[in-house]
């Protein structure tokens, strides 16, 4: 079995404050991400605006508003995703409920934006007919849907979410910010002997932090049974 180490993978010793793991979120990284992730919001706002456009005319092409509100979907979906990654790299703290909840949710905000008022016009067209409307407005109306579902974060990360994680491991193992996860695993691990990866169907096994396991696979809960064999072993 490989067992792949992460570059620039350094333990240290618990600290009481965000300083350690925010480093590692690498706030550099999330501007531009927020940055991409904002020029692809823009773009799909500007496809709801041709779309808009192109309902004022007659006689109205169908083929084309469908179109639109597929480009429209695609990239709002990529802005969204990238600034989901970007909280991730560089969380919102919790004690401002405000900016917290704005930059968590800040792409369900956009989704509403980018096709309630496309739905909105559909619906009271006078160019369209009946067939026309709701066609029209089913497929506006179920882009909305996945625009939301995508944008919306139903686990947001914060710096004292970050903090309580590491922190948890450090205290497991010994004051080191070290674990084990793999490609397709859902949790970090504190031993790479556990069996939930140590096993035939294993490939490769990586080794890092808790902060490059959030980062690389978006994994923020421990094993629940290097969980226990640490607390059996600590007694």
């Amino acid at each position: 079995m490989k067992i792949t180490k992460i570059e620039d993978n350094q333990t240290h010793k618990s600290k009481s404050s965000f300083e350690a793991t925010h480093q590692k979120c690498q706030p550099s990284k999330a501007r531009k991400l927020r940055l991409i992730a904002i020029l692809s919001w823009v773009l799909a706002i500007g496809f709801e605006i041709w779309a808009i456009v192109v309902l004022q005319k007659a006689p109205i092409s169908q083929s084309q508003i469908i179109i639109l509100v597929v480009l429209d979907l695609i990239f709002l979906i990529i802005g969204s995703l990238l600034w989901k990654k970007s909280n991730r790299l560089d969380p919102a703290s919790s004690k401002d409920k405000f900016k917290f909840f704005l930059q968590n949710q800040l792409g369900v905000i956009i989704s509403v934006l980018a096709f309630l008022p496309l739905v909105v016009l559909i619906i009271k067209n006078d160019n369209l007919n009946k067939k026309q409307k709701t066609l029209l407005g089913s497929i506006a109306g179920a882009a909305l849907l996945i625009a939301g579902l995508t944008s919306a974060d139903f686990n947001p990360p914060s710096q004292e979410k970050y903090l309580e994680q590491t922190e948890q491991v450090k205290e497991l193992n010994q004051g080191l910010d070290f674990v084990y996860w793999t490609k397709s695993g859902r949790s970090y691990h504190l031993y790479s002997s556990c069996s939930y990866i140590n096993s035939d169907r294993t490939k490769e096994i990586f080794e890092g932090t808790v902060a490059q396991a959030r980062e690389l696979k978006n994994i923020t809960d421990i094993c629940n049974r290097c969980l226990l064999r640490a607390k059996n072993t600590s007694k």
